[in-house]
């Protein structure tokens, strides 16, 4: 079986060396870069599976990485960062890193998160027998097999979790969801206090589909999401 391959990038060499050791333990193969535009490089020219992107490289930030790789991918994304507040946090899950993770950290919490993030990536990518069933509602069709969502015939661009977190609410549309459960069943992990990052998907999804007085996604006060479609 393939090996996945990390890209690990950071301007730190000895967080990268440390980082490095503990996936190759794990059994995963990695490539070390030390500034943002040697990551684009390396996403173009090789077979990187998930990509840890520190948020403050030269050349490059971490943020500008994830765009473009946004552009033409669908990897997983782990930022490091230094930075700690929950303006930084948010902001990187806006523009599309799928986790967060502040420095210092712990190396095997970290190899934990990308193991999560690969099981997750992996279960979306494998073929199933019976496609998941196509969700129509209110002019909102969310396609799970080509990972596609209209809006009234306009394509709407959506980041990985935000698909997934679409899709499960659409497809449930008489269900509320807790931020919980909603954590457990896109990010495939267990609930570490995710509420906040479900929260901020939760807010530019309904920036994308553009909810003005009807809101697709519903707030239940109190008890968590449901489809209003």
């Amino acid at each position: 079986m393939k090996r996945a391959t990390i890209l690990i990038a950071d301007d730190e060499s000895e967080i990268a060396d440390l980082i490095a050791i503990h996936l190759e333990k794990e059994g995963y193969r990695t490539v070390k870069v030390a500034d943002g535009a040697a990551a684009i490089r390396a996403v173009q020219t090789q077979d990187i599976d998930l990509a840890i992107l520190d948020v403050m490289m030269p050349k490059l930030d971490g943020h500008e990485v994830t765009r473009q790789i946004r552009e033409k991918h669908v990897m997983p994304i782990i930022f490091l960062s230094a930075r700690t507040s929950d303006l930084d946090k948010i902001t990187g899950l806006v523009i599309g890193a799928d986790d967060y993770m502040t420095k210092p950290f712990n190396p095997m919490e970290l190899v934990a998160r990308v193991n999560a993030q690969l099981r997750r990536s992996l279960s979306l990518s494998q073929p199933t027998q019976s496609s998941n069933p196509v969700v129509e509602a209110g002019g909102l069709v969310v396609d799970p097999d080509k990972r596609s969502v209209l809006l009234f015939g306009r394509d709407i661009e959506l980041t990985p979790k935000e698909f997934d977190i679409l899709y499960l609410l659409a497809s449930h549309p008489n269900k509320v969801f807790s931020a919980e459960n909603i954590f457990r069943q896109v990010w495939g992990e267990s609930y570490y206090g995710g509420g906040n990052t479900v929260m901020v998907h939760i807010r530019t999804l309904r920036k994308k589909l553009g909810e003005t007085h009807h809101p697709i996604i519903k707030t239940v006060w109190g008890v968590g999401y449901k489809f209003n479609g």
